[in-house]
């Protein structure tokens, strides 16, 4: 059973929580629904550009849509915040995705 009411419900109640947002942009993206998808990545990343995670979903979701040039965007800003967050694990994962483009 879908999530998406659950988190959508929360959401209703507490709109800029990241986490809450972040959930409901990967059921999003797992139900084909790609654009509320990225637009829920999207918010997020503007709630709290650190959280890394959000990046390479959004651009994993780009992919599927076929917009290449924006995955390569989101990745490439993705790869600067997380070397400014110093996580260099979501970098390198980043990058090798980023060079595969």
């Amino acid at each position: 059973m879908s999530r998406l009411p659950q988190l959508e419900e929360l959401l209703a109640s507490e709109p800029n929580d990241v986490f809450l947002n972040f959930g409901l942009a990967m059921e999003l993206a797992k139900a084909r629904r790609y654009d509320e998808s990225l637009t829920r990545f999207s918010r997020v990343i503007e709630l709290d550009p650190s959280y890394i995670s959000a990046y390479l979903q959004q651009a994993k979701v780009l992919l599927q849509t076929g917009d290449r040039e924006e995955a390569r965007k989101v990745l490439a800003s993705g790869v600067d915040r997380a070397a400014a967050c110093g996580d260099q694990h979501a970098k390198n994962e980043m990058e090798e995705l980023l060079n595969t483009l």
